[in-house]
């Protein structure tokens, strides 16, 4: 395959060898390790320390069995990782391709921890293999959700989202259930390489070496994958037998890491890129600089966090990895060869398979209003499922009435601020979770309640409106710079979400009591919603809603095309900015009420679309309902099923959500 024209002007222009990268990034990291070991231990033990330590000297036991080990994880996990990451975009030909964005991490962190919480004996075979088993599984989804799509690279991370997503989710809900048991495992799976005994790097040591020699095998026919696959085979490449072997090395380097120190992320991403950009053309010469220049990237991370945390001194080397990551991935993305468009809204396919909208629209009401009365009447008690009529019925609605009526209204808001960031974009997987909306309003609330701990639900309102609006804000200003184009909105959007969600996590490590009683609403939670709450998302949701009205006609056009719009007297700027906005006023009202971690705004859009809405009024209806009609079910369903015990609505909307469009991916009907 032709390497783009941009690509090898960039290419010319980053002249920068790679060993001169490893070396600048080691040498610094080698001075700060110094330093390190300098205020811990005179130099004069520092020989004796590394040979053969005096047990009875504190400092010599704390450098030998945590300052060292830590150092030599850092230099093997940032190796084996970004190995894997060379080694999974050759073969899938993606440059997003990386255990992270695959799913692959989120699959090993979770089988670890469903075995540490129901089946602690399994680990008898060793923690690294639960690992790659789950590893193993969740490449396996992904590649199954994506095969209809002949594995392209929208497809592919489109597939590696949901599973991150649906693996979150599981992890989130058994977080809530087992809190203490699984709080180590938590800093664990975001990254923490703090150790106190030598047992990662004796593993970890193995698997690079293993994995570095096959790889080494794998060059010749994975460096024939980079031509079309009929030209590869008529050189005698086994392609199926070559990408199950390579995308197989790939899976157990990504989930040894994983099992050894948790989650890193970008990782896999950068160092791969960053070598091709400094001349790393060929492959081999990336399978050779790639780990050299991963290793000294996490090795000098690594040594920042331990400098300036501080207090903080639990901050994960993970999260802060994905932190340091974002600013690398954002200058990255003009250099990136163009992939595929990601949606098909053509004058054709938008006026296929018409619905009558006033009758679909009365079901989808009346189907919704049997979801509230459920929600509304029957429920578990201690006595089994009841009825509340009568008498019963004004106490219960003073308890049901603002969940149910408060989910309703996010979910609406949800869906429609999705179908406006799908139909803008002109990308099907825009919606507020995957464009870092969410998270966003997310940490403008964290923030507002790290300043004023007291705040009420209007400055957390506003708090949340503006994180979404500044997100935006970066938003727009990035896209602006790519033209719109939908693989640039969709690649900025991961990596501002990522990017937050490592804040989150670094804020949460933290241990300020502020952080604690967010877990909670963080996971969508609709238990503290008041009548007042119910009240304004719902005042909110007619108001916007009337409002959107007066942009039918954008929302109708700007799909179509650059052109078509221009064409036809539509201000591209003006239009894009005012729906935008719309759409993260409307994301900033629902998080307050669902916290951040939801599916709706991406697959009510979806849904409808599926059903046959296509046109805007259509779409933004259908969205609508279906966005208000799952978080209903799901919060009658997550009040019920585990009863006393309750399941946020955010949570089990995304698992229900997940699932099914899981379902729709494998039967190939999910549009991207």
């Amino acid at each position: 395959m032709a390497e783009p024209i941009a690509m090898r002007a960039t290419l010319r222009r980053f002249s920068m060898h790679p060993a001169w990268l490893a070396g600048a990034m080691a040498c610094a990291a080698l001075l700060l390790s110094l330093h390190q070991l300098g205020t811990l231990l005179p130099m004069d033990l520092w020989w004796q320390t590394l040979a053969a330590p005096d047990l009875h000297d504190m400092r010599q036991v704390v450098v030998h069995e945590s300052v060292l080990p830590r150092l030599v994880t850092c230099l093997l996990g940032g190796a084996q990782l970004s190995l894997a990451g060379a080694i999974f975009q050759q073969v899938l030909r993606n440059p997003l391709a990386e255990p992270t964005t695959l799913g692959v991490s989120a699959g090993a962190s979770l089988a670890v921890s469903l075995t540490l919480l129901f089946a602690p004996q399994w680990l008898f075979i060793g923690q690294e293999w639960v690992a790659l088993a789950g590893a193993v599984l969740a490449m396996l989804l992904v590649t199954a959700l994506a095969w209809r799509r002949r594995l392209s690279p929208v497809a592919l991370i489109l597939a590696g989202l949901i599973v991150n997503f649906y693996c979150g989710s599981i992890g989130a809900v058994l977080t809530l259930f087992h809190h203490d048991d699984l709080q180590s495992l938590f800093m664990w799976g975001a990254g923490s390489l703090n150790q106190n005994n030598w047992d990662a790097p004796r593993a970890l040591l193995p698997r690079f070496i293993v994995g570095s020699c096959l790889a080494a095998v794998l060059v010749r026919p994975l460096t024939m994958m980079s031509l079309a696959d009929d030209s590869a085979r008529g050189l005698g490449v086994s392609l199926r037998f070559v990408r199950v072997a390579a995308l197989a090395l790939a899976v157990f380097l990504g989930a040894s890491v994983v099992a050894s120190v948790g989650v890193i992320g970008f990782l896999g991403v950068l160092a791969p890129m960053i070598v091709r950009l400094a001349g790393g053309r060929r492959f081999r010469d990336r399978l050779v600089w790639a780990p050299l220049f991963g290793a000294a990237l996490l090795w000098l991370t690594d040594q920042l966090v331990q400098l300036f945390s501080g207090a903080w001194s639990g901050v994960p080397t993970g999260a802060v990895m994905s932190l340091v990551g974002a600013p690398f991935l954002f200058w990255l993305l003009p250099r990136l060869p163009a992939l595929p468009d990601t949606v098909d809204m053509s004058p054709h396919e938008m006026h296929q398979n018409r619905l009558r909208l006033p009758a679909w629209t009365t079901l989808g009401v009346i189907i919704l209003a049997v979801a509230v009365v459920l929600g509304l009447l029957l429920g578990a008690t201690p006595d089994g499922w009841h009825w509340s009529l009568g008498s019963d019925l004004g106490s219960m609605l003073h308890w049901r009435g603002p969940r149910v009526f408060a989910a309703l209204a996010a979910g609406a808001l949800l869906g429609v601020a999705g179908a406006i960031m799908q139909r803008v974009t002109g990308n099907s997987m825009a919606s507020p979770e995957v464009l870092g909306i969410s998270a966003g309003a997310s940490l403008g609330l964290i923030a507002v309640l790290f300043a004023v701990p007291e705040a009420g639900r209007l400055l957390q309102t506003g708090a949340a409106g503006a994180g979404a609006f500044v997100t935006l804000l970066a938003m727009l200003a990035l896209g602006r710079r790519y033209g719109f184009a939908p693989e640039r909105m969709l690649l900025v959007g991961v990596t501002l979400g990522t990017a937050f969600s490592a804040l989150v996590t670094v804020l949460l490590a933290s241990n300020d009591p502020h952080m604690s009683g967010l877990l909670a609403w963080m996971a969508g939670s609709t238990y503290g919603v008041t009548t007042r709450d119910a009240v304004t998302a719902g005042v909110s949701l007619v108001a916007l809603g009337v409002f959107t009205a007066f942009f039918v006609r954008w929302l109708d056009i700007l799909p179509l095309g650059d052109i078509v719009a221009v064409s036809l007297g539509v201000n591209l700027n003006f239009s894009r900015v005012a729906l935008l906005l719309l759409a993260a006023l409307m994301t900033g009202v629902a998080t307050i009420v669902v916290g951040p971690l939801s599916f709706i705004g991406l697959m009510a859009p979806h849904l409808a679309r599926m059903l046959g809405f296509r046109r805007a009024v259509a779409q933004l209806t259908g969205a609508a309902l279906l966005g208000a009609f799952i978080m209903v079910l799901a919060d009658w369903l997550g009040r019920n099923v585990l009863f006393p015990f309750q399941i946020p609505v955010g949570l089990l909307a995304t698992l229900l959500g997940g699932l099914y469009f899981m379902w729709l991916m494998l039967r190939g009907r999910a549009m991207l």
